[in-house]
């Protein structure tokens, strides 16, 4: 899952993010930007993986050529 975090002070928010990181973030803004005040704003959850797509890609693209170069050898 990837985490998003809105500021409640300003149109802050964070990147798309593991919520470790996310919520690392935003603190940082807040104790930057918003020094007195209470941590507040709301948080974005994206239930997709924001990481793995790619595996799976890379895994139909050695398993086509592994159907394709046999298939090309033999002409």
């Amino acid at each position: 899952m990837a985490y998003r975090y809105w500021c409640g002070e300003c149109r802050h928010r964070t990147s798309w993010l593991r919520q470790s990181e996310a919520e690392r973030k935003h603190l940082d803004h807040y104790v930057a930007e918003h020094p007195r005040i209470a941590l507040g704003g709301r948080i974005e959850i994206d239930e997709k993986a924001p990481e793995g797509g790619s595996g799976c890609l890379l895994v139909l693209v050695l398993l086509s050529l592994v159907l394709v170069l046999p298939a090309a050898c033999q002409r």
